[in-house]
């Protein structure tokens, strides 16, 4: 099996996996049990919020654990304009985010809210005068991915987050979800207000995540219940995976410049070989860009066929977003970057993790040239 979807979830490391057993084996107590083995588990919960806060160079009172992502995007945009909805109802995002984002500012503009969607460049990428142009006296927050999660470009967080300190009205929410372990980041040189992250992304388990909030910011609670997380996020916490996430985490940081290098070293080497084969384009530019994806399209062919092709050769790889894909929709960042539809709608995502392999990039290109050079005259036909 060659497991290339990683941006829709990787594998859980061992060590996680042990970690969480062992957590949530014997320290299954509730945190918020005043007995002593509450308190055991209270002590855990908080070893774990110090080693991510360590590990992301901020404040342990600044992290916040969630469910993941969608949660962590919907408590940022939300949070923030529920919070601030008497000093300004706008809201700036891009073209081309995650659907916890998109779909999250959507809701806001049933609720009086004013959206502006920045437009991209043809490499995915916003201008900051656009931005500069969209602010308005009433914008409260801009929300801006770091990496996107379908071809893999870089957003320049940190000049945005200069600009932004013109405006100190305004806070800044950046989606580090598919950057995190893979793409240095600094919080506080980005001058980022509210970052979020989610486990399964960098080896941890599903349903674990958090939320970076600058001490000082004040956002209004999705849920309501017993108060943890200091109130902002109700409901008993999951320590065995936020302890399980910790370690992943800190697994992700070991030798990180090797593991990144070692990923661009095969993402360059499937770029090379891929544009060999005559009806492939690929999408992801060739600066500003993650180790991990890239995007791809093949002429004349629908990518939910090929993506079935594939796996019935167990290559694993995606459309667009994991959460997207069953849709069988063009990819709407490619739409974006003004790339044209039947482009947009042929178009694969390949994400590596550390765990991939040259080798296994070898075989993918086989696999790859092969089912096309197979289909291609039945697509021929069909035509």
């Amino acid at each position: 099996m060659i497991y290339f979807d990683n941006s829709a979830t990787t594998k859980p490391n061992e060590e996680v996996l042990d970690t969480f057993h062992k957590v949530a084996s014997i320290y299954y107590g509730n945190p918020s049990s005043v007995h002593s083995f509450g308190l055991q588990t209270e002590k855990l919960l908080a070893q774990a919020r110090r080693q991510i806060a360590s590990l992301l160079n901020v404040g342990e009172s600044e992290i916040y654990f969630t469910s993941g992502g969608t949660e962590s995007n919907n408590l940022a945009i939300k949070g923030v304009a529920n919070q601030f909805r008497n000093r300004g109802k706008h809201l700036i995002t891009t073209k081309i985010e995650h659907p916890s984002v998109e779909n999250a500012c959507e809701y806001l503009k049933k609720d009086g809210f004013d959206i502006t969607y920045l437009p991209v460049d043809e490499n995915g990428r916003i201008h900051l005068d656009d931005l500069k142009k969209a602010i308005r006296d009433d914008t409260i927050l801009v929300s801006i991915m770091h990496v996107n999660n379908e071809i893999g470009v870089i957003q320049p967080i940190e000049e945005i987050g200069s600009l932004l300190q013109n405006y100190p009205k305004i806070l800044f929410h950046v989606d580090v979800v598919q950057g995190i372990g893979k793409v240095p980041i600094d919080f506080h040189k980005s001058q980022i207000d509210l970052a979020t992250i989610s486990a399964h992304k960098f080896h941890g388990l599903k349903g674990t995540g958090a939320l970076y909030v600058r001490e000082g910011v004040k956002l209004t609670p999705l849920l309501h219940g017993g108060n943890q997380e200091k109130g902002l996020r109700s409901g008993t916490e999951n320590v065995p995976g936020i302890v399980a996430m910790a370690k992943a985490l800190r697994l992700a940081f070991e030798d990180f410049n090797q593991k990144r290098h070692e990923m661009e070293k095969i993402r360059d080497y499937l770029r090379h070989e891929l544009i060999k084969i005559d009806q492939t384009t690929i999408n992801t530019p060739e600066m500003h860009i993650a180790p991990h994806i890239l995007n791809f399209s093949v002429e004349g062919f629908k990518a939910e066929v090929l993506v079935n092709t594939f796996s019935e050769k167990q290559l694993y790889v995606s459309t667009t977003s994991a959460c997207s894909s069953k849709r069988n929709e063009p990819s709407k960042t490619l739409l974006a970057m003004g790339v044209d539809q039947k482009r947009a709608e042929s178009s694969i995502r390949i994400s590596l993790s550390y765990e991939n392999t040259i080798q296994e990039a070898e075989r993918a290109v086989k696999v790859i040239k092969s089912s096309i050079e197979k289909l291609l005259p039945v697509m021929r036909g069909s035509i």
